[in-house]
């Protein structure tokens, strides 16, 4: 593969958006809890039950005995292969974080409120005047960023 720009092909115009992320995580009972019980998410596929059988981790048709949630179109998967321990970081290359878009400004201050319910910590929402939206960041348990987004 050439890392040459002038080598490069045509773009490509049939992408549509992102079909789906998923993050490795290295506790997917404590995971799944959290983005059903943060989000609301539910989930579409789950063979988290099975994680614990021998092989399961390597095979995708069981999704590596992880949780698949449907976001309305994009799917957002959780994969319990990172080993005990290890935490996200997003100075590293790959993910640096994941941004949910929420209908309005109204329901970001209400998932700010019901995180403080929860005891959830959570920045402060702050406008990104540059780029028309407002982000409320949060960590999920493997401490990888997460963020809500509403236009303004």
């Amino acid at each position: 593969m050439t890392t040459d720009p002038s080598a490069a092909l045509p773009a490509t115009t049939s992408v549509q958006g992102i079909h789906h992320v998923r993050l490795t995580v290295t506790d997917i009972a404590r995971s799944k809890q959290f983005y059903e019980t943060v989000f609301g998410f539910s989930a579409a596929i789950d063979n988290s039950d099975k994680v614990g059988e021998p092989g399961v981790t390597e095979d995708p048709a069981l999704f590596y005995g992880g949780t698949v949630f449907d976001l309305g179109g994009q799917l957002l998967g959780l994969r319990p292969v990172a080993q005990q321990g290890d935490t996200f970081d997003s100075t590293r290359t790959g993910l640096d974080h994941v941004s949910f878009q929420v209908p309005s400004v109204d329901d970001l201050e209400a998932a700010a409120e019901r995180l403080d319910q929860a005891g959830v910590a959570h920045a402060e929402i702050r406008l990104l005047e540059e780029a028309g939206m407002k982000i409320l960041a949060i960590q999920d348990p493997d401490d990888i960023n997460l963020e809500l987004c509403a236009l303004v």
